[in-house]
């Protein structure tokens, strides 16, 4: 049975822009390998309702989970939670814990806080969703049949992400081996890495260059990855091999670039 798959939506002008850089992806990719969830596509899309709405539309349908971050904030731009409702043709309107959960809040602060319109926004969501719970902050994520909705602070996100994984649909983990070798480069071993790849075809074999200053130079870090962990380690060991015959010394786990 194959593992199921997950997308990654990153909402957000800001990280369109280049005023705000990601942090999300990587945490979520590698958590998600690790469940047996691999990412297969991620897209970085703006604050446009049709947008939203038009993705998040089509990856729920072409994906087992669809992860989105950035856009469930207080203020105008924060449009994800409403577009999540558009998207499921559902009403928009207070969830009935969390705007108790919030109002209770603000009211128990010393001295106490205005649960203003603004705040309001964040207990508002798509009729039916399930809460994702917050220890960061009191605002829950909430995820609306197989769409998690979360922050997109990545403090708030990795806490969100943590009530939520338990109870995920998962599949067999994902392992991986990495190979580097100083002074190998991939022009001279791709012929052979291609040969390793063809014999473990239900693995993803990769090679990443990587580079120092002189006169230390760079080299190849080579990755087998997939749910078989003795067809990753054969795959790795052959790795170590064209490399040594590449004229390289390898080194198991990735490469110290600083």
């Amino acid at each position: 049975m194959a593992n199921p798959t997950a997308c990654i939506l990153i909402i957000g002008n800001e990280v369109l822009s280049g005023r705000t850089r990601d942090a999300n992806i990587q945490f979520l990719a590698t958590e998600l390998g690790q469940l047996g969830i691999p990412v297969r596509e991620v897209r970085v899309i703006p604050d446009d309702p049709l947008t939203i709405i038009g993705t998040v539309n089509e990856t729920r349908r072409k994906f087992t989970h669809v992860f989105t971050t950035g856009g469930i904030g207080p203020t105008h731009d924060d449009i994800t939670s409403e577009c999540i409702a558009r998207a499921f043709s559902v009403p928009w309107e207070p969830h009935p814990v969390a705007w108790k959960r919030m109002a209770d809040f603000y009211a128990a602060q010393n001295p106490p806080s205005i649960f203003n319109e603004a705040r309001q926004r964040m207990a508002t969501m798509p009729r039916g969703c399930v809460l994702i719970e917050n220890e960061a902050t009191i605002a829950p994520g909430f995820s609306m049949e197989n769409v998690h909705v979360m922050a997109g602070v990545p403090r708030i996100m990795q806490a969100m992400f943590r009530a939520l994984s338990p109870k995920l649909e998962r599949g067999e983990a994902i392992v991986s081996a990495t190979v580097h070798a100083d002074g190998v480069f991939e022009g001279g071993i791709a012929a052979a890495l291609a040969g390793v790849q063809l014999a473990h075809p239900n693995l993803d074999i990769g090679s990443y260059p990587y580079f120092r200053p002189m006169p230390v130079r760079g080299g190849v870090a080579l990755v087998a990855k997939g749910t078989d962990a003795e067809d990753v380690a054969l795959a790795a060991d052959e790795i170590e091999a064209l490399l040594i015959e590449a004229g390289g010394k390898p080194v198991r786990g990735e490469p110290v670039t600083d």
